[in-house]
């Protein structure tokens, strides 16, 4: 445990080193959360090391990224492949049970949706990736999510300053909100495909 914290805490040190780079990098790596990462960055932008827009486009990137890594696992090695080395980019077994239930009842249209559902949001790149998901409407929506993702918890860790650690008490009410607003979204997203199959039908 003790060689865990080392490595985490250099790897915070290489993003600080690496600035814009190493968000987005430690994005990609994907060992330590998102939220964690971006509200270093946060912080980073709070001691002037780093601007905020910069880092919010580096973040995007490094988020979009490290979604389509695994959306290209899913693809080419399959549910087998991830349930073996799935541990060592925080996904286990019952992530890739929850992501495939959740993507099998919703469709293609849950990728945007799902990136704000704790436990779903970090595998639901897999089944779009074993269904073989156009990857020009993944990366499209995955975006879309990742955008209001990345602004928050630099924002917040903006505001936390050297208390960016505290970033999970301080999410917590955000994060619910930008919940039901994509919940919103995702009902939007099936009442109008609802409409255009009912008229497709009647003609």
């Amino acid at each position: 445990m003790e060689f865990l914290y080392e490595a985490i805490g250099r790897l915070f040190e290489w993003i600080q080193q690496l600035g814009y780079f190493g968000i987005m990098l430690g994005l990609m790596v994907e060992v330590i959360p998102s939220e964690i990462v971006l509200a270093y960055g946060g912080y980073l932008v709070s001691l002037g090391e780093v601007h905020f827009l910069g880092a919010m486009l580096f973040g995007t990137v490094g988020g979009v990224l490290a979604q389509l890594f695994i959306y290209w696992i899913g693809r080419y090695g399959g549910r087998p492949f991830l349930e073996k080395y799935g541990k060592y980019i925080l996904i286990k077994k019952k992530h890739i049970d929850y992501a495939e239930e959740w993507f099998g009842k919703y469709g293609t249209g849950v990728i945007f949706t799902a990136r704000f559902v704790p436990v779903v949001r970090h595998a639901i790149s897999i089944p779009a990736g074993i269904s073989k998901m156009h990857v020009g409407r993944f990366t499209l929506l995955t975006t879309l999510a990742v955008i209001p993702w990345t602004a928050l918890f630099l924002y917040l860790g903006l505001l936390l300053g050297d208390q960016w650690e505290h970033i999970d008490e301080k999410a917590g009410p955000y994060v619910q909100e930008i919940l039901l607003g994509a919940l919103a979204v995702m009902i939007l997203y099936f009442l109008i495909k609802w409409i255009k199959t009912s008229k497709g039908r009647s003609k």
